[in-house]
């Protein structure tokens, strides 16, 4: 079904032009005397686009123009003050610290030289060259080490006015430039020196036991050094001998760079107890002493070797095991790994440092008039030992192999005394001086607290253990 179609009324021409002439007028009128909400809105919004425009041609521009101040916003002093936005700004935006540009520190990495790290530093290849060219010295500072780091200094025009690297805990190196070029200094750091004490007990080893006690191993070495006149220590050692050690202990930063000297100690070995202090005498000369002031140094230490395993002792009724028959065994062997450091038994001079028959490489030593020692199959001789050369008791003189007669890597160690083979591990070493009696009062004065401490020490130690 359809609907006819409705049209417009028609209205008299005259009506229309009317109609028209009054929308006119209030055109007119709307544009000439706004409302105030319009104006203000245009207003605003005239405004707003203003600064925007200001923004995005502040923003297009390379120059760094200070922000407005209050004064010069657009939105006026109270618009400032109060937008949220800016207080936020304020508060996200803190004064950046000021950095010293002149300090640059750099850590040595894998493949790292002096020149790549002079580059990372913003230094010309040509300061490498002055620096290692200023001394021969000066070279050390190129010899690098991963982790280590290295301090430039670098002055207003670029060039470099000192470099400085820790190279141990106690040594650091310095390049600092002066009025005639480079000049290189190394510093000795001084680090505290307190005393420590440490006590241990023998399960299997003395290694172990002082390794379990704390002890670095330059630290055992020199407490098997100090009884090494009186206790063998590849020998005598047996399961619950236990040593007390007072030694120094260096630190720099609060941290532990280091040990020193031994200061005191004490040994017992199967039931018998040693004592050791260390004391320097008016005339500058430092050795260890009993604590009553008996000297520990003998006039030869007990083994030539350290901590070796003797495998064939002193015999006259032993079966050679090359010759396969009976023949005198006038020494005693020390097995031991290919290298292993012989040492002189004493003080003496060389009368042989070359090949002697079935001994192969051997050095033969005379001590005085009365005693001689004899080192065979080595592997090889220590530098400056030869026929004629002086020794000291403890130098090493040659590192253990199997030349001659040997099915095996040892020292075949011999001992005689007025021309006679004698055992060496049942000789009564003879002794060397005491503390001199005009001495003995300041030594005990050093000796008694030493002593004393290590008794308190143990004390207090077997008390925990027992609580």
């Amino acid at each position: 079904m359809t609907y006819p179609t409705q049209k417009a009324p028609l209205y008299p021409k005259s009506h229309l032009l009317a109609a028209s002439g009054v929308a006119a007028l209030l055109s007119l009128a709307l544009l000439v005397f706004p409302s105030r909400e319009v104006e203000a809105k245009k207003s605003f919004i005239d405004l707003k686009l203003e600064y925007a425009a200001e923004q995005i041609l502040e923003e297009n521009t390379e120059s760094r123009e200070p922000t407005p101040s209050l004064a010069e916003s657009p939105f006026g002093n109270e618009a400032a003050a109060t937008d949220p936005a800016n207080e936020a700004n304020a508060q996200a935006e803190p004064a950046a610290p000021a950095v010293d540009e002149s300090t640059k520190r750099l850590k040595v990495a894998n493949g790292d030289t002096l020149s790549t790290l002079f580059s990372k530093a913003g230094l010309p290849s040509a300061a490498v060259h002055d620096v290692l060219a200023s001394s021969k010295d000066a070279k050390q500072i190129a010899q690098l080490k991963v982790g280590q780091e290295l301090v430039f200094d670098i002055d207003e025009q670029g060039q470099l006015r000192s470099l400085s690297s820790r190279i141990s805990p106690l040594q650091s190196l310095m390049i600092e430039k002066t009025d005639s070029g480079y000049a290189f200094k190394k510093e000795q750091i001084k680090p505290d020196v307190q005393t420590r004490y440490a006590h241990g007990e023998i399960a299997s080893s003395l290694f172990l036991a002082a390794k379990h006690a704390g002890l670095s191993h330059n630290l055992t070495m020199d407490l098997a050094n100090i009884f090494g006149y009186d206790i063998d220590f590849a020998l005598d050692i047996r399961q619950g001998d236990s040593f007390d050690v007072v030694y120094e202990e260096k630190i720099v930063d609060g941290r532990r760079v280091g040990t020193g000297n031994i200061l005191a100690a004490r040994f017992v070995n199967r039931g018998k107890t040693y004592t050791a202090v260390r004391y320097t005498g008016k005339n500058g000369t430092t050795s260890y002493y009993t604590a009553d002031g008996s000297s520990m140094r003998k006039a030869f230490i007990r083994t030539p070797v350290d901590f070796a395993r003797i495998s064939s002792r002193f015999s006259n009724g032993r079966k050679h095991p090359i010759l396969n028959k009976i023949r005198a065994h006038k020494g005693v062997d020390y097995a031991a790994p290919h290298g292993t450091p012989i040492k002189s038994s004493g003080d003496g001079k060389v009368l042989l440092a070359g090949r002697k028959g079935g001994y192969g490489n051997t050095v033969i030593i005379q001590h005085g008039n009365r005693y001689r020692t004899l080192y065979a199959h080595m592997q090889g001789f220590a530098k400056g030992v030869r026929n004629g050369a002086a020794v000291k008791q403890g130098q090493i003189i040659g590192y253990i192999g199997t030349t001659g007669l040997s099915t095996g890597p040892h020292l075949h160690y011999e001992f005689q005394v007025d021309g006679v083979h004698v055992d060496p591990l049942g000789l009564k070493l003879p002794m060397a001086d005491p503390i001199a009696k005009s001495e003995l009062p300041r030594f005990l004065a050093a000796s008694r607290p030493l002593m004393a401490r290590m008794d308190e020490e143990r004390a207090s130690m077997l008390a925990l253990k027992q609580d």
